[in-house]
């Protein structure tokens, strides 16, 4: 049976070179990301359960608890690892390819006057999808180890027409120096570039399945119960589990249910509302916290906003805005914070509580982790 490969690398030309050299052998690989400490790293191995271990200097390791994957499995990629239990995607070749097919085309990706830069992790399909998407088109690819913005101009200028970027890395570059920019990770401002294109997508679809709220080739979208539910040829196989089989991820029919809220636009378009158990209950009313984000962040003296339910006795949840301010001397007050929202939104979201802070905690990809804003107060 193919075995799983683990590859603990922070080169990523390296990484890359054990990625073909592991599928050329058939079998399918695991990327680890080397800024984990090592008790996650030992976590996601005794959960993932690897047969081998590729170490940052190539050496390979042999792991006595290794479960085998099935022919054609391509990637097992962790959908956490520094918190939480960690959960394996399994992506096969061919939802690889699907997946690289479906966003070249919406991308309009020319293999001929095009070159990919990819300064994403790798441990993340965010990342994996610029490389494998460049590979199986026969684009030219360069990778970076990490985001720098000088790094990313500086290749931008010598030849870089398209990446891959999250808001706030996006917010600190010349999106002008590229022909198209994917931006994904977390919801992205109102305003952007007219090259970009905003990315709907999860692990578990291997990429972006929708570019501005439209379906990409061969993926189908609906709204099941306020749920965004998925099916196309780019989905994962199954969770990793014990057994090569793994655990079955979609239903009889092949859909894929995301835990994201989703509604129409009346152009159409896929409206993402965010993480189903983010939605706030205040009395009765429903907050989805990203509009009340979204509106705070047109407030000309905020930097950057999150917004959070917290356990209320009389109203179920309060809604709670924690900020970031341009001028950390000068934040705007409660009252002003309200009275902007109200502009925009229904009175029942505006925040009945402001919390100001020097930053807000994020995953790799620049999700605001909300989890860690609700545990404890700042």
């Amino acid at each position: 049976m193919p075995e799983l490969v683990a590859v603990d690398t922070s080169d990523p030309t390296q990484f890359v070179d054990h990625m073909l050299e592991i599928w050329h052998a058939g079998n399918a690989v695991l990327p680890i990301d080397h800024r984990l400490p090592r008790p996650a790293v030992e976590r996601l191995l005794a959960t993932l359960r690897p047969s081998r271990l590729v170490d940052a200097a190539g050496d390979v390791h042999r792991l006595s608890t290794g479960v085998p994957v099935l022919p054609g499995d391509a990637l097992v990629v962790p959908t956490s690892g520094s918190t939480g239990e960690p959960k394996g995607v399994i992506h096969t070749h061919q939802s690889i390819a699907a997946s690289a097919r479906a966003t070249n085309a919406g991308i309009g990706t020319d293999p001929v006057s095009d070159r990919w830069l990819c300064c994403l992790p790798l441990s993340h399909v965010a990342g994996l999808s610029v490389v494998t998407r460049a590979l199986l088109s026969g684009t030219p690819l360069q990778v970076l180890p990490g985001f720098d913005p000088g790094a990313v101009e500086y290749a931008a200028r010598n030849g870089a027409t398209l990446t891959t970027a999250v808001p706030t890395a996006l917010a600190r570059i010349d999106a002008s120096l590229f022909r198209r920019i994917v931006v994904g990770g977390s919801f992205p401002p109102s305003q952007l570039p007219g090259n970009c294109l905003v990315s709907y997508g999860l692990t578990e679809t291997g990429s972006a399945v929708a570019y501005n709220g439209r379906a990409l080739d061969n993926v189908e979208l609906r709204i099941v119960g306020g749920q965004i539910q998925v099916r196309g040829p780019m989905l994962l196989r199954a969770y990793r589990s014990h057994e090569p089989e793994g655990r079955q991820a979609l239903d009889e029919h092949g859909w894929f249910g995301t835990g994201d809220a989703g509604s129409w636009d009346d152009a159409g378009r896929l409206v993402v509302h965010g993480r189903i158990g983010d939605m706030i209950n205040t009395g009765g009313e429903k907050v989805w916290p990203v509009e009340v984000e979204r509106c705070l962040l047109r407030h000309p003296r905020i930097a950057e906003a999150a917004v959070i339910g917290r356990p209320d006795p009389e109203w179920g949840q309060t809604v709670v805005a924690i900020i970031v301010p341009c001028d950390p001397d000068d934040p705007p007050s409660l009252g002003e914070v309200r009275d902007h929202v109200k502009r925009e939104l229904p009175t029942y979201a505006a925040p009945k509580v402001l919390e100001v802070v020097n930053e807000l905690p994020r995953t790799l990809l620049g999700k605001i982790e909300r989890k860690r804003l609700t545990a404890c107060r700042s």
